[in-house]
């Protein structure tokens, strides 16, 4: 059986009124899951366009690690200040 890797679900909620920077720092940061063994499997919006959920598949969990990890991920975040999303993460596995 193949090892099908470490599979994650991301709740991404946006700031009140800060929507599109959250968007764009989205944008941004999904960009550098490749540096780190992640994938990026689907990324959707509610009707109210205020969330976001992401499938994001890491082929391990030290891909996981460094990508919180990444410097530049982390610079991103800083400079969006108040108006970084909140992001809740899940592990999940097929059924």
């Amino acid at each position: 059986m193949t090892d099908p890797g470490l599979l994650l679900v991301a709740v991404v909620e946006m700031a009140a009124g800060r929507v599109a920077a959250g968007r764009r720092y989205e944008d941004d940061v999904l960009t550098l899951l490749h540096r780190h063994g992640g994938v990026l499997e689907r990324r959707m919006r509610d009707t109210t366009d205020g969330t976001e959920v992401h499938v994001i598949r890491f082929r391990d969990r030290a891909g996981l690690r460094s990508f919180l990890d990444d410097p530049e991920r982390r610079s991103l975040r800083a400079r969006l200040g108040d108006a970084a999303p909140t992001t809740r993460v899940l592990e999940v596995h097929d059924v």
